[in-house]
């Protein structure tokens, strides 16, 4: 078994209303950002998980992401397999 270092990033799926990040994007100008639209928030969570190839660890990690870290109703989530350690 190898062991790879893992991310995945949980968002609200469209359409889901996402009041944190309304209120961040209606703060940009008073701090002098101009330029930036459609901003979500989101969570990222990483972590290592052990597999005999890139695609079993992106398996795993899928399962639990799907089943543990994300809300399928009102969340999607992406994993990133970000490599084996050495």
């Amino acid at each position: 078994m190898t062991r790879f270092d893992v991310v995945v990033e949980v968002w609200l799926r469209p359409g889901i209303a996402d009041p944190q990040g309304a209120t961040i994007q209606r703060a940009l100008p008073a701090v002098g950002v101009s330029g930036v639209s459609e901003l979500t928030t989101g969570k990222a969570f990483r972590f290592s998980v052990d597999g005999a190839s890139a695609d079993e660890a992106e398996r795993r990690a899928g399962e639990l992401a799907h089943r543990l870290l994300a809300n399928p109703v009102i969340e999607d989530a992406v994993v990133r397999v970000l490599g084996a350690r050495q």
